[in-house]
């Protein structure tokens, strides 16, 4: 099987619960097995697009916390996704960035006073504490909280409830939801600042390993989705690993590793079609900025769909989009509902649209809006078809 069938075979899987008469395409082309052959073929769409629960349930929760990936899952989520930095004693915790001042109380323990520092992060000065100066011990004495107050401020209720988990908590939370609930909850962790770990000596990618090889999640066909925004840590990854790779591509800068080797080649030059055959060279699919697939004019509205999916797929490759939210302010004008920017905008209107693009997948703070976006943009292509 190719390394795209197999994505589309843990899409079936995954979707099971949701669908169970619905198929999904078989390959229009043949990779060699392992990672991309660097062949293009014509990847077909997925009768089942994914819903990724970006941090967990982000949207209800104080994100990378047991409690939001256990609500995604509950919400109907097919992956839950915890993005990984490293402790001081080298083991992985989910947190969207090593510095943890906006995502813990950390700040209110006097005894970490000393340890607020500056240090530059990807070419920037950054300020706050940071989990690699913390062992796991001193840095369960810590609690989360909400990142985003003012847009969410229902969730600053649950501030100081939850720990930082780590990464082998969440594979095993997955684990026991998809036995007690009798379907497969995937994983879809993202390793943050490879570079940066590995000139501390704190690199991930063997933590990471480890830790989906005793959950016996390092197989092809493992729900399992490994993603960075740089590029090198991947291709070590496809030498390393079967299991699936993505490379993601922000609207604007450039891969890290790239820029730290004095290569400037920005993310614009990874979504050509030049560009998309060399990543499925080494990954399976592509986590794409929205802005890639539906670009957006001078006034923030959407202006047609580009070719990034149609050349993606032409590729070999998937393509799961970020990130959809329920406000107005994350959204393009079109979708968004009043001038309020945290009021809710029409999130489906907004699931539909990329969709109907052909993404494969969206990353999504809100898991139940995009569950029931997704299930409804189904129900009515069937109906079309009947």
């Amino acid at each position: 099987m190719s390394r795209l069938g197999k994505i589309l075979t843990q899409g079936a899987v995954l979707m099971a619960a949701v669908l169970t008469t619905s198929t999904v395409l078989a390959p229009a082309g043949s990779a060699a097995p392992g990672h991309a052959s660097g062949t293009p073929g014509v990847a077909p769409r997925m009768t089942e697009p994914l819903v990724i629960a970006h941090r967990g349930a982000s949207g209800y929760r104080p994100e990378h916390t047991l409690a939001a990936y256990r609500l995604a899952i509950q919400m109907g989520a097919d992956y839950i996704e915890p993005d990984l930095v490293s402790t001081k004693d080298g083991v992985l915790v989910a947190r969207h960035e090593n510095e943890i001042g906006g995502t813990t109380d950390v700040a209110e323990h006097p005894e970490f006073a000393d340890r607020r520092t500056t240090k530059t992060i990807d070419g920037r000065p950054v300020t706050g504490w940071f989990t690699e100066d913390f062992t796991l011990d001193e840095l369960r004495t810590l609690r989360a909280k909400e990142r985003l107050p003012q847009v969410r401020p229902g969730n600053t209720r649950y501030d100081g409830r939850f720990q930082v988990p780590t990464f082998d908590e969440v594979l095993r939370l997955a684990r026991e939801e998809s036995k007690r609930r009798g379907t497969t909850i995937g994983v879809y962790p993202e390793t943050k600042h490879p570079t940066y770990f590995d000139s501390i000596g704190l690199s991930l990618e063997e933590p990471l390993l480890r830790s989906l090889r005793a959950a016996n999640l390092d197989k092809a066909k493992s729900p399992v989705i490994i993603q960075s925004f740089e590029t090198a840590n991947l291709k070590d990854l496809a030498t390393r690993t079967k299991v699936t790779l993505a490379q993601l591509v922000d609207v604007s800068g450039a891969p890290y590793d790239t820029v730290a080797a004095g290569d400037p080649t920005p993310y614009s030059e990874l979504v050509t079609a030049e560009g998309l055959r060399e990543i499925a060279t080494y990954a399976d699919g592509l986590g794409a900025h929205k802005d890639w697939v539906l670009p957006r004019d001078a006034t923030g509205a959407t202006t047609g769909q580009s070719a990034v999916v149609d050349d993606a797929h032409a590729a070999g490759l998937v393509v799961h989009v970020w990130t959809m939210r329920d406000e107005n302010q994350f959204m393009a004008t079109d979708f968004r509902r009043g001038t309020d920017p945290n009021a809710k905008g029409d999130a489906r209107a907004e699931i539909h649209a990329f969709l109907d693009a052909g993404v494969d997948g969206v990353f999504s703070d809100f898991a139940d809006t995009a569950v029931d976006a997704r299930d409804l943009w189904l129900a009515e292509r069937a109906g079309r078809a009947g």
